[in-house]
């Protein structure tokens, strides 16, 4: 990116050599709010010398205050050991378990309160109020039929391609009681997609539900299951059971016939189960928790592997002081568990601090927009986590809705993607009724938790920011050419962390050398230093920073499409479309969305003599769903006569993206066939 490009610029520069990171984010700098007193008043964390406390040259020992927040069976011999980097390992020699941390631990004082308030999507089913006794209970008859009716013990992987249930986080503690490695899967992820993250993670047990409502439909979702266990054998890779949760106890969803053998319903057999306790089994603070997967720019999806005792301490921690989550609160983050948020700040952040977490079955704007409002008047919520393609969608369909309630929040958190400045104010003003605070957060799945945040009671908001790095998190934004910008200058570079810190993932499943090419390798100062400063994390995001600190992120710096907060990469989509036998070449590039932010058009090319027709558009899209799930279904597919390409033969994917964008291609006039871009223009038209 070239140093004199300012963001006040970006909305001018109409042309298709800017890059996607710059163009996606174009607003002015905001004018600043502050944080209500009644809110500084009860907040976890009003005290500003903690930036102090958490600076560079303190590191790594000011992480001891998040490994404090957790209950420990041997307390740590070391912070972080750096003697294999980038394969950092914290708090070394340490033993604990996060089930235990996220219930055993709470029900000496909280035993009665709600841990989760499970909402059903239809609005006539009665609202689950599971206690943290209720949860020990579960959890426990849980984890005792998966060691003894699955055989499964610490180290084991587990796939589970659950739904918005209680059965989920269920599921996920009862796998971290017994040491367990979960993989959780989107539920809105194919059977395909499912089988081969089954496959990857070698899981020998598949967790699932019979069926699941969505926009007021009984999805069946067993069926799922079955496609995931037949493409991981065509893999090499056998599933020996598949646990089948029914979504009414006692009551069979699913028209797919049961396997015998294979096939097990978990309400039938929990009857075996019942008042059985298993006790946690004393985890290394470095070993694996979760397993989760995500799109990566080669197509192959990749295992982030998390591990137990840092990426616990950092969610609670973070849960604790940027959420300023307390145990009295009723929270609900409306993401899915299926992905890291959830994982972070549904299940292991509020429940290892006593909280109520709410779960929330079905889609935000069913049956109408003011059903989030309703839950929250009624359950009391008083701290709400949601998206921006959440919020701009309750925007558009009712955006008086709030004002029809009587809920109060505190506390609002944005995340997964850049906020429009005018999108926030109407949260925080119509939403939020001025009563809240709102922290914008930016980290990734493989950051464990947040690394960007305005601290609530500390810091103003600034609509359309992140705000300044968390404590104890130190940015640096290079150009691509390595050279650090100035800190606050305001141009737009590649956004990296100085420092590890207890949340980042610990490696790639089995492929530690991507592990270190794609996040390590670009600003390594020496490959074979064991010393943190020499190593950089590059997270693949271009960034710029403020004059005030405060940091904005202007999108993915690979080929990497955020659709609604989730992340998906275009080598899949592409991959997907060429399985297609009349397809021959496919490019996939970013389209600006008004709800989702991003959304994927999908061009292709077919063989020699075939012509464009409905039938093989409606094959791509059905093969691209079949791939990867619905939620990557191109926006549009435009079958073109051939591709813009150099005369090297390399598709040139800007000059699509400009097409799509309704951008100026810029000069073309040095493509092997320029005329080939006019054709593709009317077309898009």
């Amino acid at each position: 990116m070239s140093e004199e490009k300012s963001p006040r610029l970006y909305k001018n520069q109409q042309t298709a050599d800017i890059s996607e990171a710059q163009i996606a984010v174009h607003w002015q700098e905001e004018d600043y709010f502050a944080p209500p007193t009644r809110f500084i008043a009860q907040a976890n964390l009003t005290d500003a010398s903690i930036f102090e406390r958490f600076s560079l040259d303190k590191f790594p020992d000011y992480y001891k205050e998040f490994g404090d927040l957790l209950d420990w069976y041997k307390y740590w011999e070391k912070t972080l050991d750096t003697s294999n980097a980038p394969f950092w390992r914290w708090f070394v020699g340490g033993e604990l378990n996060a089930c235990h941390n996220c219930v055993d631990r709470h029900l000496s004082k909280h035993r009665n309160n709600t841990a989760i308030h499970f909402v059903p999507e239809p609005e006539h089913e009665t609202v689950q109020h599971i206690t943290y006794q209720e949860l020990f209970v579960r959890v426990n008859e849980f984890a005792a039929l998966l060691r003894d009716s699955c055989g499964l013990k610490a180290g084991d992987r587990v796939t589970l391609h659950m739904p918005m249930v209680a059965e989920l986080p269920i599921t996920m503690l009862a796998c971290a009681r017994l040491g367990v490695i979960h993989s959780q899967v989107f539920s809105g992820f194919s059977g395909k997609a499912c089988g081969d993250r089954v496959s990857d993670s070698e899981s020998r047990v598949l967790i699932t539900m019979d069926a699941y409502y969505r926009a007021g439909k009984l999805l069946d979702h067993k069926e799922k299951a079955d496609i995931a266990v037949t493409e991981a054998a065509k893999d090499g890779h056998k599933v020996d059971k598949v646990l089948i949760w029914q979504r009414y106890p006692g009551k069979y969803s699913s028209p797919a016939k049961l396997v015998e053998g294979r096939d097990i319903i978990v309400n039938d057999l929990l009857k075996q189960h019942r008042g059985e306790r298993v006790d946690p089994a004393h985890m290394p603070a470095e070993a694996a928790l979760f397993l989760m997967y995500t799109s990566g720019t080669t197509g192959r999806p990749k295992g982030c592997q998390h591990s137990i005792g840092g990426y616990l301490a950092y969610v609670t921690w973070t849960s604790k002081y940027i959420q300023d989550i307390h145990p009295e609160d009723v929270y609900w983050c409306m993401a899915d568990i299926g992905w890291i948020t959830g994982h972070s700040y549904i299940v292991y952040g509020p429940l290892a601090l006593g909280a109520s977490s709410v779960v929330y079955e079905g889609v935000p704007t069913y049956p109408d927009a003011g059903r989030p409002w309703r839950i929250a008047e009624e359950l009391g919520v008083n701290i709400f986590h949601t998206s921006p393609t959440a919020i701009r969608a309750l925007r558009r369909d009712g955006p008086d809705e709030p004002t029809k309630y009587s809920h109060h929040f505190k506390h609002m958190t944005t995340v997964g993607e850049p906020i429009e400045p005018e999108v926030w104010k109407w949260y925080y003003n119509v939403v939020g009724k001025t009563e809240a605070v709102i922290v914008d957060t930016w980290w990734q799945t493989e950051n464990g938790g947040f690394l960007c945040s305005t601290v609530p009671a500390i810091h103003q908001m600034k609509p359309g920011s992140a705000g300044p790095a968390i404590p104890g998190i130190h940015p640096v934004i290079y150009d691509d050419e390595g050279k650090e910008l100035p800190a606050g200058s305001g141009r737009a570079g590649n956004i990296c962390i100085r420092n590890p810190w207890p949340g980042i993932f610990q490696t790639i499943w089995k492929d530690p050398d991507r592990f270190v090419k794609q996040y390590y390798e670009r600003y390594c100062k020496n490959p074979k230093s064991k010393d943190w400063r020499d190593w950089p994390y590059l997270a693949g995001d271009g960034a710029v920073q403020a004059a005030d600190g405060y940091y904005r992120i202007l999108g993915r710096i690979d080929d990497v499409i955020n659709v609604a907060g989730h992340r998906l990469g275009t080598k899949e989509i592409e991959s997907a479309a060429l399985l297609v036998p009349e397809v021959v070449e496919a490019a996939v590039v970013p389209v600006a969305d008004p709800i989702k932010g991003k959304v994927p058009d999908l061009y292709v090319s077919l063989k020699l003599g075939l012509q464009a027709a409905q039938e093989i558009t409606d094959k791509i899209s059905a093969a691209v769903v079949f791939e990867i799930g619905a939620i990557a279904r191109p926006h549009q597919i435009i079958i073109v006569p051939d591709m813009p390409k150099t005369r090297s033969g390399k598709i040139m994917r800007r000059v699509l993206a400009a097409i799509s964008n309704h951008l100026d291609p810029g000069d073309v006039s040095t493509l092997a066939n320029p005329e080939v871009v006019d054709k593709i223009r009317d077309l898009v038209k």
